[in-house]
């Protein structure tokens, strides 16, 4: 690529002369190939260039007089020229160039021409001291300068009435009047026996953990926190005198006939209770205003605590037990009529063994069985003769009869019985029904007292145990006030209704006038 030559270049100043200006002749680039020259524009565009690079190669490029094509072909052409366009004397001497051309132009410009008048150079009339436009501009100042400080003045008069004045306020009373008061803390936690068996399906789960006892524990919160708890402090330990009496500062002091509703306010703000479900921990904290006392209150409620953990679970374990027993009773009661009733039987039948009085009657009637058989073969043996003893004959028929009606009495009185009573089958079943009943009666006695033991196992394991984790103890230092902490909260609320209000007004003022 060839270079241009150097041109004679002419400026035209006021009055119609033309002033020669030298055009820096420009630099040398060394011819080549359009292949090489396509490959060296397309490295350069892929160096990552910024647009701010760019055009600084370009103005650089301009200011050495070459004519270029794009961005890329101005830094090809300068770095085949030997020249950086990055470098910083050549962005320097940009610069430079640039201000002088400005400072060129401003003052061509802006400033204002000199006239002649009478064959004289004559300057335009500028602002003196003391003259009019002076005056104008000093009073402007003054009165931008007065307002502002008007501005301030109020600003600094609201804040110190709606905050620093009340802030101040409450400090003072904070560190100077509050009433020392004494914090006792302590922690309860309410325990349930463990079974020995494991119980069934997910009630295991929570067994040993808060959640077996999270809400005894949140009855035993509400309780401490009601105004029956309130008013049985009150009863047994004075709540409302102590903090009626004088040592304690007006702000802070019940009113001597204050009612339940007052003192019970005062009481949620000083005897304060929060419970953990996590860890299953009640945590307890009693204000007064004497160290002891505080103690004494937090004891008091600690033992009121522990009297409704064991109404919670008093009546569940005594109906548990009352039911058990009755149980018991009954089965009892109806397992000693079974018995009379057996023994009346018994006595009535002059028979006690069921079994042993039937054995006896079927082995008489095998007994004569076996006799007739016996004396049935002896005369078989008498008519075989050829001439038998009537007599004899006679005899043995006499006996085998005498034997069938034996056994065929003793068969009657087995199952049908005879006039004067009733069969022995009649008897034998009717004691074995008594005896059947007096047995199925103990095993209801045998389940009822194992029903009993049960409910009395289970009515232990249902008691729940008060523990002090944490032991009330008797402070040797105020707790309250935290005058620094409640001076810097109350001077952030103040600053922050302070800026609300200011901000909605202000939005509202905005408003209306536009």
């Amino acid at each position: 690529m060839t270079t241009k030559p150097k041109v004679k270049r002419f400026r035209i100043r006021r009055g119609g002369k033309a002033t020669p200006v030298d055009t820096p002749e420009a630099p040398q680039v060394p011819p080549v190939s359009d292949a090489e020259r396509e490959a060296a524009l397309e490295a350069i565009g892929q160096e990552g260039l910024t647009g701010r690079q760019l055009r600084m190669a370009r103005r650089v490029a301009q200011k050495h007089g070459l004519t270029v094509e794009s961005d890329v072909d101005a830094i090809y052409q300068l770095r085949s020229a030997g020249i950086d366009p990055f470098q910083r004397n050549s962005v320097l001497e940009l610069v430079t160039a640039d201000e002088e051309k400005a400072k060129q132009s401003q003052a061509n410009v802006q400033l204002p021409d000199k006239v002649k008048k009478g064959g004289r150079a004559i300057s335009p009339a500028l602002p003196q001291p003391g003259s009019k436009q002076l005056a104008d501009v000093a009073t402007i100042q003054r009165d931008i300068a007065r307002r502002r400080r008007r501005k301030l003045f109020l600003l600094f008069t609201r804040l110190s009435f709606f905050v620093f004045l009340p802030t101040f306020m409450i400090g003072w009373y904070y560190f100077t009047m509050a009433t020392p008061m004494f914090a006792t803390k302590s922690e309860i936690v309410i325990q349930q026996a463990q079974s020995q068996q494991t119980a069934p399906g997910l009630a295991s789960l929570f067994q040993g953990t808060s959640m077996a006892t999270q809400q005894d524990s949140i009855a035993v919160q509400s309780y401490l926190a009601s105004r029956e708890a309130m008013l049985r402090l009150d009863a047994d330990h004075g709540f409302k005198a102590h903090f009626s009496t004088p040592q304690i500062d007006d702000i802070q002091r019940l009113p001597a006939d204050a009612t339940n509703e007052d003192a019970f306010e005062l009481y949620m703000d000083h005897v304060r209770i929060s419970y953990d479900p996590t860890e299953g921990i009640i945590r307890m904290e009693v204000i007064a205003a004497d160290p002891q006392k505080s103690a004494e209150f937090s004891q008091a409620l600690i033992s009121y605590a522990e009297e409704q953990v064991d109404q919670l679970t008093s009546r569940l374990r005594a109906d548990q037990m009352s039911g058990a027993r009755e149980s018991y009773e009954v089965a009892e009661r109806q397992r000693a009529e079974a018995l009379a009733e057996l023994l009346r039987i018994q006595q009535d039948f002059q028979q006690i063994d069921v079994a042993a009085e039937t054995s006896a009657q079927m082995a008489q009637i095998a007994s004569l069985e076996t006799e007739r058989q016996r004396l049935n073969l002896i005369l078989q043996s008498r008519l075989n003769v050829a001439r038998p003893s009537e007599l004899q004959v006679q005899s043995l028929r006499d006996q085998i009869a005498n034997i069938d009606e034996l056994a065929a009495q003793l068969r009657t009185d087995m199952t049908s019985g005879n006039g004067s009573g009733t069969s022995l089958a009649a008897r034998n079943t009717e004691l074995r029904t008594a005896e059947e009943d007096y047995a199925f009666r103990t095993v209801l006695v045998q389940q009822a007292l194992t029903q009993m033991e049960t409910a009395r196992i289970e009515a232990n394991r249902q008691v729940r145990y008060l523990s002090q984790s944490v032991r009330p103890i008797a402070p040797d230092q105020a707790t309250y006030p935290r005058a620094f902490e409640n001076t810097i909260l109350a001077f952030l609320i103040f600053s922050g209704i302070y800026l609300m209000i200011s901000l909605t007004a202000a939005i509202l003022r905005e408003q209306v006038s536009s």
